[in-house]
């Protein structure tokens, strides 16, 4: 059995997304919406045996997405684990062909993403030469700028600034690589995972202690199975379609922006500075690494962009 977590916090295309994975589903699955802080109408409600819905209390204005797949892994009944994002449709048989490309217990698989049309519920009709997105690459860290997200390191730095891990679309790998069916990625979006439920205990994923809010949930993935010796792969078998809401849609909810801060500071200082032997081993892994400058160690390491 599969057993499918949906966080959702005021999501618009909730309903849609549960519809969509029980129409495509082939095998054995269990789905756990998650409303993270708010009730939804009863029309919304999905009336189903397969569906069951986690209610997370109102109060606080933190997301509480971490929490609410952690509730779902300790009852839920499946084998495998997935979590997949409140604004997405997926491939026809997705369940039974992550499940038999699964190749180890220590695996983490992310399927092919395409870019959801949410109005048409289809593949958004590329205009333009974008492949679909099958790896990411991680950002030099003191390029991350917090409001755009966008790779353009600053000269200096500034207050506005600090250095923070992310994942950026690597398109030169997925164009160069279009012909390996399963391949090792660097890191993801976090939108779409899927795990064993063993595995996701045994190396005690979705930590709360300094991931207080939203974010840093692939980083936490990716970086915790690759320094256990397993492997974060993409799936191009099968596909996932994911919602960019950008202007149109806005993010539907507002979290305070320093639970954000304060996570992506935890995180960096924990996998770059904690674990800094792990960190340069992975990122020698995958390199040449885009936009990564050949003195990227005396850069990280120099104690300029301290936290």
């Amino acid at each position: 059995m599969l057993s499918i977590a949906i966080p959702s916090r005021n999501e618009k295309f909730l309903k849609q997304t549960i519809l969509d994975v029980l129409k495509n589903a082939t095998g054995d699955i269990e789905i756990f919406p998650i409303l993270d802080g708010y009730e939804i109408p009863k029309e919304e409600i999905v009336e189903d045996s397969r569906v069951h819905y986690l209610s997370i209390p109102l109060g606080d204005k933190k997301c509480h997405k971490r929490q609410g797949i952690n509730m779902m892994v300790e009852i839920c009944k499946g084998e495998y684990v997935m979590s997949l994002d409140a604004h997405c449709m997926v491939a026809k048989g997705f369940d039974e062909r992550l499940a038999k490309d699964h190749g180890g217990d220590n695996w983490v698989q992310i399927p092919r993403r395409h870019r959801l049309d949410a109005e048409n519920w289809s593949i958004q009709t590329q205009v333009d030469d974008r492949p679909p997105i099958d790896y990411e690459y991680v950002m030099f860290p003191l390029n991350y700028h917090p409001t755009s997200g966008s790779p353009s390191r600053p000269k200096e730095p500034k207050k506005e600034y600090y250095p923070a891990i992310h994942g950026f679309k690597w398109d030169k790998r997925t164009l160069e690589r279009l012909n390996i069916p399963i391949d090792e990625t660097m890191t993801f979006q976090g939108s779409c995972w899927f795990m064993t439920k063993n595995h996701f205990k045994k190396i005690n994923l979705m930590q709360i202690e300094g991931y207080s809010g939203w974010g840093q949930e692939a980083e936490e993935i990716g970086f915790k199975t690759w320094r256990a010796g397993g492997k974060v792969v993409t799936n191009k078998n099968t596909w996932y379609a994911h919602l960019h809401k950008g202007s149109k849609y806005g993010r539907m909810y507002r979290m305070p922006k320093e639970s954000t801060t304060d996570c992506n500071k935890y995180s960096y200082n924990y996998w770059i500075n904690e674990n800094k032997v792990f960190f340069i081993k992975f990122i020698e892994k995958f390199w040449p690494v885009p936009n990564w400058p050949a003195d990227w160690k005396e850069l990280l390491y120099s104690g300029k962009w301290s936290q």
